[in-house]
């Protein structure tokens, strides 16, 4: 299943993430900091969905309340939460 999140309050625009089975597959990012992303992406690759939330979220960037690890762990709340 792919489902597509669009961020809130941070400097990317979207986040494509594909689940297999509550297994993350693959994610990316859309604008933002194109190095740091594409670690998370690969980094998060073969994870459960609920150790990536787990510990990404909450995460801020600066004076901000979020930040991109943040928003990925909404985005996987979201596409879990549609799945069931």
């Amino acid at each position: 299943m792919t489902y597509d999140y669009k961020p809130r309050g941070v400097c990317t625009r979207g986040i494509a993430v594909e689940l297999d089975g509550g297994v993350i597959r693959s994610v990316a990012f859309n604008g933002g900091c194109a190095g740091n992303l594409a670690g998370i992406s690969r980094l998060v690759e073969g994870m459960r969905a609920e150790d990536v939330i787990a510990k990404f979220k909450g995460t801020r960037c600066g004076n901000k309340a979020t930040s991109c690890p943040d928003q990925l762990a909404q985005a996987l709340e979201e596409a879990m939460a549609r799945d069931k």
